[in-house]
């Protein structure tokens, strides 16, 4: 019989059974101030854009257009809630980076963000997703020591690993770690694929003992 657990809502959580849940869609927010109010935990998922957010959802959803895609950077305007088994939220917040965007668009969102990050009751952890072919770029910095001041768990996912080889997912694992200890940081970092599905299980673990943190 496997061992159960319960997580912040009461809700049991077999260990080791992660590959199986109930995604839905909720809504789309186009400012802090319009986000629901509500007693569920949230999980916030931040990155640069293109990096990957839309695919990890689908990913961790078990849907392949759970969340639109798009080849377009920055895309994400809004802050988008996806509900996980009546348990939590996952909340995908807009890019960093928005390139295409205007100055003062850009601006308006790093307020929104600040606000979302630092004031939100229910946000109980963020997931930091960085582009595992890359060593963290000075946005990916900017992020970590932000979360560090804020005071937030944070697991880092490294996204599209099934394009580097074993030393090539090390070599990644390791730019992190030397960016984590010049920050004196000491977070979880999870190798993720959205195209083989490496990584699922392990992340799914960490949302679920981050959400039921009280």
């Amino acid at each position: 019989m496997p061992q159960v657990r319960r997580n912040g809502n009461n809700r049991t959580v077999p260990s080791g059974k992660t590959d199986h849940r109930i995604v839905s869609f909720e809504g789309s927010y186009p400012r802090y101030s319009a986000l629901p109010d509500g007693s569920l935990p949230e999980i916030g998922l931040l990155g640069r854009s293109n990096v990957g957010k839309s695919s990890l959802i689908n990913l961790l959803a078990a849907r392949k257009r759970l969340a639109l895609t798009s080849a377009t950077p920055g895309k994400t305007k809004t802050f988008n809630l996806y509900k996980v088994d009546e348990d939590f939220y996952l909340v995908d917040v807009p890019g960093l980076g928005y390139a295409r965007s205007s100055r003062s668009e850009r601006n308006r969102w790093e307020v929104e963000l600040a606000r979302y990050i630092r004031e939100r009751d229910q946000l109980k952890a963020v997931l930091l997703l960085m582009d595992s072919r890359h060593a963290p770029t000075s946005g990916d910095r900017d992020a970590m020591q932000f979360l560090k001041d804020a005071r937030r768990p944070t697991v880092v996912v490294l996204t599209k690993c099934d394009k580097l080889s074993g030393n090539g997912r090390a070599k990644a694992k390791r730019a992190v770690a030397a960016a984590m200890e010049e920050m004196l940081v000491e977070w979880p970092v999870v190798e993720t694929s959205s195209k083989t599905g490496r990584g699922k299980d392990a992340l799914l673990e960490w949302i679920d003992r981050l959400a039921a943190v009280d």
